[in-house]
């Protein structure tokens, strides 16, 4: 039997965990978690019933549901006030705390939640910029609580960062990965440390092309232009790491420093670690070895499965071409 799912506010990231588990077949149950009157509250429940209908309709006009699965899916999503918590809490498997991010504001409504729902619920938070370590200790039993980040919208991203702490047991940290991945979602595991995975990237490739724009590099369509059909396209396919490696490190560290001394700026400069695998003879597939490892690996065969998967994409974006005979 599939476990009931509780999410901790009716905003936007607990409105997208609803459709994401509804749709997966599990009974959600959605608590607003702020204090209203009622009919703030019938106001406010309406509303999210209302954008959960609309997001499953897109789902429906664009193929990813049947339109007369909408009604059923939508039916097993239940919005209730605060004073309910205490009653429906206890039934879930696993509770996703979506409050503002705000830590005074998590941490009180995490300790009152962990305290309504007993200590047989698993607790995330799916904070994008608080530790988990900082909001454990406001938990009961804070063995079962980690972070988990979806990245929006929650109904389409399959990647969920998950973000154990020192006092989270591996075990509900396996259980979430299971769960995750039982719902068509892709989970990785990574360090409590400030901007996860996703978050660190992008902050830092999303500041580079606005100073582009700031230092007249290009316009902002061109950039855009050059991120969706040459950097996003490829690391859709390859990922950041393994694409090292498919052109070896020494490219990058070679094209590191000659950009860190042309721009005069020492952020292009690449880390210890690739001048570290330079010097260990992990330079990629050439070598074998990598951050990935292609020892007795197939390597004609793993390039071909890469090539067909850029040619995938490019028909996605409908940019694949006949030849010319």
């Amino acid at each position: 039997m599939k476990p009931v799912i509780g999410c901790l506010g009716a905003g936007r990231m607990g409105r997208g965990i609803a459709v994401v588990f509804a749709f997966a077949g599990h009974e959600v149950v959605v608590v607003d978690f702020k204090q209203r009157e009622r009919s703030a509250f019938d106001a406010l429940a309406a509303e999210a019933a209302a954008e959960i209908r609309s997001t499953l309709d897109i789902l429906a006009r664009i193929d990813l549901l049947r339109p007369e699965l909408v009604a059923t899916i939508a039916d097993r999503i239940r919005i209730v006030p605060r004073d309910e918590a205490a009653a429906v809490l206890p039934r879930c498997g696993v509770v996703f705390e979506g409050m503002p991010e705000i830590l005074d504001l998590k941490r009180t409504a995490l300790a009152e939640a962990s305290r309504l729902a007993g200590e047989g619920p698993i607790i995330a938070s799916t904070t994008s910029t608080i530790l988990v370590d900082d909001l454990s200790g406001s938990i009961e039993h804070p063995n079962r609580f980690l972070n988990a980040h979806w990245l929006n919208p929650a109904y389409l991203v399959p990647l969920i960062e998950l973000s154990p702490g020192k006092l989270t047991a591996p075990d509900v940290t396996a259980r979430m990965k299971a769960l995750l991945e039982g719902i068509g979602k892709v989970p990785v595991v990574c360090a409590a440390r400030p901007g996860f995975i996703v978050p660190r990237i992008q902050t830092l490739a999303m500041n580079e092309a606005a100073r582009m724009v700031e230092e007249g590099v290009a316009s902002a369509e061109d950039i855009d232009k050059a991120v969706i059909y040459g950097f996003g396209f490829r690391f859709a396919v390859l990922g950041l790491l393994e694409f090292i490696d498919w052109g070896g490190g020494d490219i990058l560290h070679h094209a590191s420093r000659y950009l860190a001394e042309a721009l005069g700026d020492s952020r292009y400069a690449a880390p210890d670690i690739i001048a570290a695998n330079m010097r260990d003879g992990r330079i990629g597939m050439k070598t074998g070895q990598g951050f990935m490892n292609y020892e007795g690996l197939d390597q004609a065969a793993y390039r071909e499965r890469r090539l067909a998967a850029f040619a995938s994409a490019l028909r996605a974006m409908g940019l694949a071409r006949e030849p010319v005979a």
